[in-house]
């Protein structure tokens, strides 16, 4: 009885781990493994996907462990468009507010 409790908590561990978006594009996926083993903080960090500038966007929001944190915005090839928030408040992505984007799911969150 005990091994299967071990085995149950083990796999529902694991699993807690795999909760990125199946269907998010596969650098973003890679993206994401590296972001919460060094960026994330321990809560409140998140990757969500919106529609900017007519194409779809990926910011990386750390939480809040810290003071002025940006988020980093990338497109679906991982190329970096830009920084949210920080010690400036930044909104401007590529020259536009990120303020029109269009939120379309969460992509991960811990």
């Amino acid at each position: 009885m005990k091994l299967i409790i071990g085995l149950l908590a083990c796999s529902l561990a694991l699993m807690s781990c795999s909760d990125i978006d199946p269907d998010a594009p596969d650098c973003i996926k890679h993206s994401i493994r590296g972001f919460r083993s060094t960026t994330a903080c321990d809560e409140g960090a998140n990757v969500k996907e919106y529609l900017f500038q007519n194409q779809l966007v990926y910011v990386f929001d750390p939480g809040t462990c810290g003071a002025d944190m940006t988020s980093e915005v990338m497109d679906e090839g991982c190329e970096t468009l830009g920084y949210l928030g920080g010690i400036a408040g930044n909104t401007i992505i590529n020259g536009d507010s990120f303020s029109g984007a269009d939120y379309q799911r969460t992509i991960w969150k811990n």
